[in-house]
């Protein structure tokens, strides 16, 4: 099913949020402070990283700017100062627990073991972790990984379940940690690792600057499911006026402006991220 056709099933159940009359927890730091902090990756394209202008930009990024005007119009103020924070693997939990960021626009996986400590929104992709080879002979499944060396940046889901498919299926490889995306092309290129593991399309993004086709290719089989989402502190009033913005996306054509945007070039959403936009469009 085409995805116009799947989002235009729901497009009039999206409204208009009224104005919240007594802000609280996140909303009311927002209100008081008149700006929102978000979190962003440096180096996740094409989902959150720093654009040629020094600029955020990518996928999700594109998104929180939908969220701002939401929070804007929940709150009835115009013009919020939007502060763009850097955060890493390993630091962006921190930095969202701690107040630094109000909301996190990134590649970050939505885990059980990470809702202990964070809130998550709606889902805003969903993904495989696949691996970036050489494409002069890299390995292209999983079965010929046995004896062979993978870089994976530290602090992720894509190191927990590499480790388990590896285990699953009785695989003997070395797993070494890389810096960044690019660190991780860089190795394979450079022949340092064998394959780089990371998102699907977060190595597609990065496999392409480094080359495309010609240099790198992605493997033929995924290892995991990597369903993403905005990170938020534990909040239900702030988590509802972000689901509403991401809902109304999802209800209309916005979604697939964004989509079009950042991902046309590789085709139309598969029916499982199809799908996910229209189980999340949830109505008033």
């Amino acid at each position: 099913m085409k995805l116009r056709w799947l989002l235009a099933a729901v497009a009039a159940a999206a409204i208009a949020a009224p104005a919240l009359a007594q802000p609280a927890g996140t909303l009311k730091k927002i209100a008081d402070a008149r700006s929102i902090a978000l979190g962003f990756r440096l180096d996740a394209a094409p989902f959150s990283y720093r654009g040629s202008n020094g600029e955020p930009t990518g996928y999700s990024v594109d998104l929180c700017r939908r969220v701002v005007v939401a929070v804007e119009r929940a709150l009835g103020v115009a013009g919020l100062e939007v502060k763009w924070v850097p955060v890493t693997p390993e630091n962006r939990i921190a930095a969202v627990t701690g107040g630094a960021v109000d909301l996190e626009c990134g590649v970050t996986t939505v885990t059980l073991g990470r809702q202990e400590q964070v809130d998550f929104s709606s889902l805003i992709f969903a993904e495989g972790g696949s691996l970036l080879v050489r494409a002069d002979g890299g390995p292209t499944r999983l079965a010929e990984l046995a004896g062979r060396t993978i870089g994976v940046m530290a602090a992720t889901t894509t190191e927990t379940r590499l480790r388990a498919a590896l285990k699953e299926r009785q695989l003997e490889a070395r797993i070494v940690n890389v810096k960044d995306e690019n660190d991780g092309a860089a190795a394979v290129i450079d022949g340092r690792i064998d394959a780089f593991a990371g998102d699907r399309m977060v190595l597609l993004g990065v496999g392409l600057r480094a080359g495309g086709g010609q240099v790198l290719s992605l493997a033929q089989e995924d290892f995991s499911f990597e369903p993403y989402g905005l990170m938020m502190r534990r909040d239900p009033a702030f988590r509802v006026v972000v689901n509403r913005a991401l809902a109304q996306l999802y209800a209309g054509q916005g979604i697939v402006e964004i989509y079009d945007r950042w991902f046309g070039k590789v085709g139309r959403p598969g029916p499982l991220l199809a799908a996910m936009y229209y189980l999340n469009a949830f109505s008033e």
